[in-house]
């Protein structure tokens, strides 16, 4: 027999007595990613609109590889470190404040927002400092100037790791207390400041104007949400209470999944390195392209990630297994419902797709030519990528954080071996496919390490039956 879900002193989870696995625990979870979705189109449409007028404005220029070259490292920092802080804290933190109350919640929660951000100043640090020896790795092929004017932007976006950091951890606790739709339309203020620096400042600063007012956006986002998680109960503290047994169990399970997402990372960085041995424009051809895609994937797999974290978490801290086996069944196929047509839609539309958004300004239709079918296998991703985000989240809500580290490694491999053949027949073509495939690896590994962990969770349970 499960036990009924302890309310909560907020009144978040499992505040109206609901037992994990209900008809209407799925309701408030497609509530979730209703909510979600929606305010994400919005952002969605803001960040498109920016995309036009930045693509407008400095198309596929030397200036624009470089800004596009030096972001792509602090964007690695924050994905490392904080939302690997996020993708461990959570389940912990719910089953904390469900068992323990919300003052225990509260200490490992400000415990591991120290924690991680004294990560990411450490690291933004060492990156600084060692930027000359480690971005000619990246940017091999770049002349001079052009190398210069990247590096330079890499140290002036520096600052933005550690904003993104706290912003993403603010959004991830209030995911975690049902507050969903707000969060994922705060980001919005970010497209919003770019678009205002590109258009009043680009004749005088150049690509600069695209740094100083995204680095204002993200201080806005951060704020926002940071006194949103307040109002919410869990005011923002940088403060050490002790090494408690919560606390232990994050760190314990953080290094597995920071190594992952480092080796996830290494497989983007030699992405871009080759694309930037190839012909000017390369760099701009392949991030384009994914930018498309990225949409895509942000408002349906993003979504669906952000509301299952903490009803999983909570199922897997009352071990109903029967509510996580019918969930993971439900979410996979409606997921997998929704993005096979969207994939195809993208993929038979590409050259289309492509030609109506971007082909105006800078961006000539020989660059239409150039990212359309780049954007057409990305596309083959989606649908793999979609349904192995919700296995990747049961996961993590078992705190099975090794088998993370080990599909990590293994795509990693993967890459490189795809990246080397593919790139020789395909061009950038042969990067994006190299990805689509490592994606189909990816579903496949999360879909039967999650069906192994729940047989074995339920045998366990039935010995002790």
């Amino acid at each position: 027999m499960i036990a009924a879900p302890i309310p909560a002193p907020d009144g978040s989870l499992g505040h109206n007595g609901v037992a994990p696995g209900t008809p209407t625990m799925n309701r408030r979870i497609l509530r979730a990613a209703v909510s979600v979705t929606l305010a994400g189109i919005i952002v969605k449409l803001a960040s498109t609109s920016k995309e036009f007028l930045v693509a407008g404005v400095y198309g596929r220029s030397d200036a624009m590889d470089a800004f596009l070259a030096a972001f792509l490292i602090p964007n690695l920092l924050v994905n490392v470190f904080a939302e690997s802080m996020n993708q461990v804290l959570i389940p912990t933190l719910v089953r904390v404040r469900l068992q323990e109350g919300q003052r225990k919640a509260q200490e490992l929660l400000s415990n591991s927002t120290l924690w991680m951000c004294l990560l990411l100043t450490f690291a933004c640090v060492i990156m600084g400092i060692f930027a000359r020896r480690f971005f000619p790795l990246l940017t091999w092929s770049f002349p001079p100037a052009k190398f210069e004017l990247s590096l330079h932007l890499f140290w002036a976006l520096l600052p933005m790791v550690l904003l993104t950091g706290i912003a993403s951890n603010c959004t991830a606790v209030l995911n975690s207390v049902e507050r969903f739709a707000l969060p994922a339309l705060v980001p919005g203020v970010i497209p919003l400041c770019v678009v205002a620096g590109a258009l009043l400042l680009h004749g005088q600063l150049g690509i600069w104007a695209l740094v100083i007012f995204a680095t204002v956006g993200t201080a806005a986002h951060a704020g926002l949400v940071a006194w949103r998680m307040s109002s919410n109960g869990y005011p923002l503290r940088f403060r050490w209470y002790g090494m408690s047994e919560a606390t232990s169990e994050v760190a314990h399970q953080y290094g597995p999944v920071l190594l992952s997402s480092v080796v996830a990372s290494g497989g983007l960085i030699i992405d871009q390195a080759m694309a930037a041995s190839m012909p000017a424009g390369s760099v701009s051809t392949l991030v384009f392209a994914g930018r498309f895609v990225g949409v895509v994937v942000t408002l349906l797999a993003g979504a669906v990630s952000s509301a299952l974290t903490p009803y999983f978490s909570m199922m897997v801290a009352e071990k109903d297994w029967q509510a996580c086996r019918k969930t993971l069944r439900h979410w996979t196929r409606l997921t997998a419902a929704i993005a096979i047509p969207l994939a195809a839609a993208i993929i038979l539309s590409a050259h289309l797709l492509v030609r109506l958004t971007l082909q105006h300004g800078a961006f000539s239709s020989r660059d239409t030519s150039a990212v359309a079918p780049v954007l057409a296998v990305y596309a083959i991703q989606i649908p793999f990528f979609a349904v192995s985000r919700v296995y990747y989240r049961f996961v993590l809500a078992m705190r099975r954080t090794d088998l993370i580290l080990y599909c990590g490694i293994l795509n990693l491999l993967l890459d490189i071996v795809l990246d080397i053949v593919l790139m020789r027949f395909m061009g950038v073509a042969g990067l994006a496919l190299a990805t689509s495939l490592w994606t189909v690896s990816t579903c496949a590994f999360f879909w039967f390490s999650a069906r192994w962990m729940l047989a074995k969770a339920e045998g366990a349970q039935s010995i002790v039956s």
